[in-house]
């Protein structure tokens, strides 16, 4: 992947697909907390075909710089309009997941100029004490697992109990778990602390007020890590935003019912 130096880091980033035309408008791609920007490739691999997608590693993750934190929300989006001016983009749709939502949002609320639509996936205004304490332990978790017992704790945060019921998924999940424990490019303990204090700190409950673009709010009726009042609380405070929540999915939603998703997502970025 290419690097570009953005605010005060090398941040890498990949860029897929090509899009229709010359003129179409690129799609930027944040992730979520611990997560690098491949994790965006089961939707890649659909999305590629209709757009040119940017995908970025946020700072703290994958093989973007780890400094020490800690990070904020506003600073992760000046990084992202630093890639942006560094590659020649002036505008994006974006889509943010979890972390990468207050990324997004930020991004609208700091470089209204740069953003053309948002897709922001469970999502989060504002932390309540209970939102803070599940990010402190998160933190408490990667200090004190070994990686596969982390990516347990982190699985059973975001999948629902459909997923854990499903025998195919679940063996995926014990999947997943095992090439945890063997993965090469583990995040290091200050990269996840610098991004669970800009998870714990995010607070743009005033400015999506001023937030002007189209946007789809989506997510999953039974998340218990970003709950149903919080992607509410976001849509109801971006003037005319659409909100969409999946039945018994939960913060994985977009992994659970991955083809519906990508199809949903698709086709409201073509008309936004």
């Amino acid at each position: 992947m290419p690097t570009v130096k953005t605010n005060g880091i090398q941040l890498h980033y990949e860029v897929r697909g090509t899009g229709k035309s010359e003129q179409d408008i690129p799609v930027l791609l944040i992730m979520g907390i611990t997560a690098p920007g491949s994790v965006w490739n089961v939707h890649v691999a659909d999305w590629q075909h209709h757009f040119k997608c940017i995908i970025g590693d946020n700072r703290g993750v994958g093989f973007s710089d780890k400094p020490a934190g800690p990070y904020t929300s506003e600073q992760m989006a000046d990084d992202y309009a630093g890639l942006l001016d560094a590659i020649a983009v002036d505008k994006v749709k974006v889509v943010g997941c979890s972390m990468g939502s207050t990324i997004a949002q930020q991004l609208a609320i700091r470089h209204p100029e740069k953003v053309h639509s948002l897709v922001l996936m469970c999502p989060w205004a504002r932390c309540d004490n209970y939102a803070k304490g599940l990010f402190q332990h998160i933190m408490n978790a990667k200090a004190r697992f070994r990686p596969e017992e982390f990516s347990l704790y982190i699985q059973l945060l975001i999948f629902s109990k459909s997923s854990w019921d499903n025998p195919e998924k679940h063996q995926d999940l014990e999947k997943g778990r095992n090439q945890d424990a063997f993965g090469a490019f583990p995040q290091p303990l200050h990269g996840l602390e610098g991004q669970a204090a800009a998870c714990i700190q995010h607070n743009a409950l005033e400015g999506l007020k001023s937030v002007k673009v189209p946007t789809l709010v989506i997510g999953g009726k039974e998340d218990i890590f970003t709950p149903v009042w919080m992607a509410e609380e976001v849509a109801g405070s971006i003037p005319g935003a659409e909100l969409y929540l999946y039945e018994k999915l939960g913060h994985a939603f977009h992994f659970e019912a991955t083809e519906d998703f990508n199809l949903r997502v698709r086709n409201w970025l073509l008309e936004h």
